[in-house]
């Protein structure tokens, strides 16, 4: 069709019949030409896919092209129908001109084009109409395909105006909506800012969102594109310095872009954010919310990373991080990173080291060692030093990691204190577990000659002693006499007491063979001496060094008969006696003690001996404290017994519970029954 809709007809016709006039025959086999119009169509449909030309104009010149055409084909029709009808002057031209055929041929076709428009814009001025019926039924059908070809304009021409607005009218929309919310839900003219800023960032940077087109591609274009993107800006970041290329790749694929826009918090402080944010352009601000004025202490540029703090510890951020202008940032989640470096421990422990580095050297920031605030540094491994702020952070998890990634699990500061020294004395028993696990060595002294099991039982961290005891009594049946002997000769009376506590024996032997009082005799320690003595210690192996011989005897002779001596195997957590007539603990008891009994009265024994008015005694175990002694008279003899006080048969005043002894009479004697 392509080929015959190019072959001239009229020349041939004229070369034939060697006359203009052209038969039928000829004339509609010209009709083939109209084929051609689909190469017309086809032209435009790639012009407005392409996008060097406006889509506007391009549409609006092919609405006027088929008008145009519409308009000449349905002149030359109607000239047609005049100029074969037989009846000349009874035609829409012929009764205007009855010799319209003397006319020239571009008089006729104006007159023709003047009719087809005035008649397809349905002005009809009245001077040209149809005159036969034929010309009448033609009129007809014209005006039905107007119609059609009119709706299809205005229908285009509308699209074309409203989706030039079409952004506009939904920002409008939505700023609306918003003003409306925040009217409805009464919100601070802060947040209703903030709202209306993010609606306008949105506006602007909608056609620069890549995230939307990027997500519709295949993924390996995908990738592509993003490491065209966001690989450069990843490569500048210190977190990532020395890491293998794989890992980074993998990386890109899991970011995220977004816009943000200026003085939006992206993380706020004590926040548990999982997110790292790497800035691809703008900058954030650093800002402590906690201090009375808010303070940027550093200002984040492009290709510095934050949040990587809070993530890798799994603690709340400790700072607010919020955008000095608008900013492009990507966002990484903290399992993807962890999961994209399971399979490669060196890039892993890479990472760890930046990370250990970066943070040693931002010190004014409040996340250095907090153990080295006035330590120079020594030329120690600042990795080393940060494995010891991992363990003073509490962070089993992360330090399990550095230890899994070939970290030395004893490696000390500048005072010799190692991973277990910090993890015990601060409480973090996870972290103990966890260097126990990898065979940390429990018997490593610091500079002040302080063992791990030393500083948890100084810290009062009992059940983390208790762990590290049971691990390194295995290898050194010693532990215990060198922890007594230590309390001893430094004449630390808490600790000896909460070594007994935990059960040991108070005349336990260290590695050279010494008891704890012998090493308090040696060091002349008679406060220590008293209270090892009333706690059982034997005498009889004191050596006489330092303490003269009249103050040893005097001890040994005051402790010789003792009323209460607690022994080893029987003490308790509850406490343990330090001697002396006020010096106890609360709730000083023993399994002995617990099974005394006494008999108790209500009542002053001075009315008892006048009076039997007061009753019958009760038969009850003397309990720990002489509160409970109390409560228990109280609930005996149905009377409040709080500010009553205890008496013995003579009178005198109980005010401590050591006092009392197996088959005792004790009397509850409330103020209004005191003698007068």
């Amino acid at each position: 069709m392509d080929a015959i809709s190019t072959i001239p007809f009229d020349t041939i016709a004229f070369l034939i019949s060697g006359k203009h006039q052209l038969s039928v025959v000829y004339s509609a086999l010209g009709v083939l030409r109209l084929w051609r119009l689909r190469r017309v169509n086809s032209f435009f449909t790639r012009i407005e896919k392409d996008i060097r030309f406006s889509y506007f104009w391009v549409r609006c010149a092919r609405l006027l092209f088929v008008t145009l055409l519409l308009v000449h084909c349905a002149a030359s029709v109607a000239y047609l129908l005049a100029d074969r009808y037989p009846d000349k002057e009874n035609t829409w031209i012929g009764s205007l001109n009855p010799n319209f055929k003397d006319d020239s041929l571009w008089i006729r076709y104006i007159s023709a084009l003047y009719w087809s428009i005035t008649t397809m814009t349905t002005v009809g001025y009245g001077d040209i109409h149809a005159v036969n019926s034929l010309e009448m039924v033609f009129i007809i059908l014209y005006m039905l395909l107007n119609l059609g070809l009119t709706s299809y304009i205005i229908g285009n021409m509308t699209n074309l105006v409203v989706e030039g607005t079409r952004r506009t009218m939904e920002f409008r929309n939505s700023i609306e909506a918003t003003s409306s919310f925040v009217s409805c839900n009464r919100l601070p003219p802060r947040l209703k800012g903030k709202i209306l800023a993010y609606m306008c960032l949105r506006f602007k940077a909608e056609r620069l969102n890549q995230q939307q087109l990027i997500e519709q591609l295949p993924k390996t274009l995908c990738l592509s594109i993003q490491q065209h993107l966001f690989l450069p800006a990843l490569e500048k970041v210190y977190l990532f310095s020395g890491v293998s290329r794989e890992i980074l790749l993998l990386l890109v694929a899991d970011m995220k872009a977004e816009y943000v826009p200026p003085r939006e918090d992206i993380i706020v402080q004590d926040e548990a954010s999982d997110d790292i944010y790497v800035i691809v352009s703008g900058e954030v601000e650093m800002i402590d919310c906690e201090m009375k004025k808010k303070h940027a202490f550093r200002v984040f540029k492009s290709g510095d990373i934050f949040g990587e703090f809070g993530a890798f510890c799994f603690s709340p951020q400790k700072f607010t991080y919020r955008t000095k202008t608008i900013s492009q940032l990507l966002r990484l989640k903290t399992s993807s990173l962890t999961e994209a470096l399971k399979a490669r421990e060196k890039d892993y422990g890479a990472i760890v080291k930046n990370f250990l580095q970066h943070h040693k050297m931002l010190e004014g920031l409040h996340i250095r060692d907090p153990f080295l605030e006035d330590v120079e540094d020594k030329g120690d491994s600042i990795v080393s030093i940060n494995l010891l702020s991992v363990a003073c952070t509490g962070n089993a998890v992360f330090l399990d990691e550095l230890l899994n990634s070939g970290f030395d699990p004893d490696v000390g500061d500048i005072n010799g204190r190692t991973p277990v020294h910090i993890a015990a004395s601060n409480g973090h028993g996870d972290c103990v577990l966890v260097l126990l696990k990898h065979a940390c060595s429990l018997h490593l002294r610091d500079s002040r000659g302080n063992t791990a099991l030393w500083d948890a039982i100084a810290a009062k961290q009992h059940s983390i002693f208790d762990i590290l005891y049971h691990w390194a009594s295995i290898s050194d049946p010693y532990v215990a006499g060198d922890l007594l002997c230590t309390a001893a000769r430094r004449n630390n009376l808490i600790v000896v007491r909460d070594l007994l506590e935990h059960g040991f024996h108070v005349d336990t032997k260290n590695s050279s063979g010494t008891t704890p009082i012998q090493v308090a005799n040696t060091e002349n320690h008679l406060e220590m001496m008293k209270f090892l003595l009333i706690n059982g210690a034997e005498a009889d192996g004191l050596v006489k060094s330092k303490c003269s011989p009249l103050n040893s005897n005097e001890i040994v002779q005051e402790f010789e008969v003792r009323r209460c001596v607690l022994k080893p195997k029987t003490l308790k957590r509850a406490g343990v006696s330090l001697g002396g007539n006020d010096q106890t603990c609360t709730g000083v008891t023993s399994e002995s003690q617990c099974s005394w009994r006494i008999i108790i009265y209500r009542g002053h024994p001075e009315n008892c001996g006048k009076s039997r008015s007061v009753g019958t005694g009760r038969l009850i175990r003397l309990p720990r404290s002489v509160a409970e002694l109390k409560t228990i008279a109280g609930k005996t003899f149905g009377f409040d017994a709080t500010n009553a006080f205890l008496s013995n048969e003579e009178g005198a005043e109980i005010d401590s519970i050591e006092v009392i002894r197996d088959n005792d009479k004790v009397f509850i004697v409330e103020h209004n029954m005191v003698s007068i």
